[in-house]
């Protein structure tokens, strides 16, 4: 089995004993990520909007780390602090997706790590 484990500036460091990612036999296995800013390892504060603007980009920056694209994707799993967001959160989620979107679950009514308002984890294809 090949692993290799994912480091990058440009998304949150962990906060707690786990790493980014770990990539894994032409897989990312992406560890949630939340609204922090990478630059202050803080909250981003405001809306389900805001919030999930920056935990997309974390995720954008993990798989931008691995030497692949969005596109490549194959699965997500998103938590949602109140399911009365899953709209608004769907509208920032698909900015960046393209029309050829992975499977993808989610879940409401969860407490988050910091109070987020969101987590999104993702399996990427890395080849």
């Amino acid at each position: 089995m090949s692993t290799r484990v994912l480091n990058t500036e440009k998304a949150p460091k962990a906060i707690g004993p786990y790493v980014q990612g770990k990539i894994v036999n032409g897989f990312l296995f992406a560890s949630g990520q939340i609204p922090l800013d990478p630059a202050t390892g803080e909250m981003v504060q405001g809306d389900i909007t805001a919030q999930a603007e920056q935990a997309m980009q974390n995720v954008a920056a993990l798989v931008g780390a691995a030497g692949t694209t969005m596109d490549n994707i194959v699965k997500a799993t998103c938590y949602l602090k109140n399911i009365e967001d899953f709209a608004a959160f769907n509208e920032v989620y698909a900015k960046y997706m393209d029309e050829d979107a992975p499977a993808r679950s989610c879940i409401g009514g969860v407490d988050l790590p910091k109070g987020a308002l969101c987590e999104i984890e993702v399996v990427v294809y890395v080849g």
